[in-house]
């Protein structure tokens, strides 16, 4: 049975704003998942990682084939495909947010690496070893004023091929690792804010 037009753009609606919805809560989970998953268990938050880029990819095939839409039969199809791939985000995301409600204390990324290699003094006090946005974004090699999705991107490609457990316990590129830690999270905090957005008055 053909789909009448009024019908048909009320499929494409709801299943772009779906997909829109989906694809921008694997984006915040996948930054939630640095955060917390990282630090503590590489091997899981690169299972995770993989899985949210698939979920991802899927939609992608999904996305392409619901401006072809036309019978009732192949809308329920796609339907049930995009109910899948939520699933599987769901999956995901419980594993995500599990891991923070076992935590005692939330430590951030570079005072974790600081401490397991003997760097002294209080986990909780900052290093303060990136003080310009700048240099910042010189440390992680893109270019001054990217977006924080570039940032994130570049962030984590770099820490992965960094991070001892990808590396058969070799420690030695920690001291670079901490770096790039550092400089992320001065980026995000600092530069672009909670907001997400950089702004004139963030620092230089």
């Amino acid at each position: 049975m053909a789909l009448n037009n009024h019908n048909r753009r009320k499929f494409v609606t709801g299943m772009t704003r779906r997909i829109a919805q989906l694809r921008a809560q694997a984006e915040l989970s996948l930054d939630f998942a640095i955060e917390t998953m990282f630090q503590e268990r590489m091997e899981a938050y690169l299972r995770v990682e993989e899985g949210l880029l698939e979920v991802d990819r899927m939609l992608v095939v999904v996305e392409a084939d619901v401006e072809g839409i036309c019978e009732v039969n192949a809308a329920q199809r796609l339907e049930s495909r995009l109910e899948f791939i939520e699933d599987r985000f769901e999956e995901f995301e419980s594993e995500i947010r599990q891991r923070p409600r076992r935590r005692r204390r939330k430590i951030n990324l570079f005072n974790f690496f600081k401490a397991a290699t003997g760097g002294g003094g209080d986990p909780m006090e900052p290093a303060g070893e990136v003080r310009s946005a700048i240099q910042a974004f010189e440390i992680l090699d893109i270019a001054f004023g990217s977006s924080l999705p570039v940032v994130t991107r570049a962030f984590r490609e770099r820490a992965k091929k960094l991070h001892p457990d990808n590396r058969q316990g070799d420690r030695s590129t920690e001291p670079e690792l901490r770096k790039i830690i550092e400089a992320y999270q001065y980026l995000k905090t600092e530069y672009f804010g909670t907001g997400g957005e950089a702004s004139a008055s963030r620092p230089f």
